[in-house]
């Protein structure tokens, strides 16, 4: 598994991610395919200026052809890491999705815990957020896996929608894996 930066090549898993009911599940149901092509262009914006780190998931090929599914550019899923503002004050927070057919596999957890040892060595993120809803064990599970500490719920806007969340937070650098050699599984 590797990262890279997300590109406008991207747009169909943007659309497989965000305006599928069951992926969406976890995230108050599908957006509307309108919202998540505005969505991938401010997210280009948002890496070109170097502001949040939007993470393509490529699976590494194996030679089996079961990561022929990926879409195109490999797109297995993402993970992102962008500051954002509760109370005036800047916080980190991370999010990830896979699609249905790569889940199961430590993707997701292998993209977390490599954007963390990034965010450590960088410098200027400070303490990460993750919101994975109450009911979504798979995230909750990587959080718990990772070594982020639980704060408790909370409701979160997201997408207009308001969504009960756990609230996690780690200080990169510090989380579990957070070691040479530990970016993937």
């Amino acid at each position: 598994m590797h990262l890279r930066n997300v590109e406008p090549g991207d747009a169909e898993a943007y659309v497989r991610m965000r305006c599928d009911e069951g992926m969406m599940a976890e995230l108050g149901g599908p957006l509307p395919r309108e919202k998540v092509e505005a969505r991938l262009r401010k997210d280009l914006a948002l890496v070109g200026a170097d502001s949040a780190w939007i993470k393509v998931i490529v699976p590494d090929g194996d030679g089996d052809g079961d990561d022929d599914d990926a879409g195109p550019g490999g797109a297995a899923g993402l993970v992102t890491l962008w500051q954002d503002e509760e109370d005036g004050v800047p916080v980190s927070e991370i999010g990830w999705m896979v699609l249905p057919e790569f889940q199961g596999r430590g993707l997701a957890k292998a993209a977390v815990r490599q954007v963390l040892d990034a965010a450590a060595a960088d410098g200027r993120w400070g303490e990460v957020h993750a919101n994975p809803g109450v009911t979504n064990g798979p995230s909750n599970g990587i959080c718990r896996a990772l070594g982020f500490r639980l704060l408790g719920q909370r409701d979160l806007d997201f997408a207009d929608r308001i969504l009960r969340t756990n609230q996690w937070v780690v200080t990169p650098g510090r989380h579990e894996g957070a070691r040479a050699g530990s970016g993937t599984e």
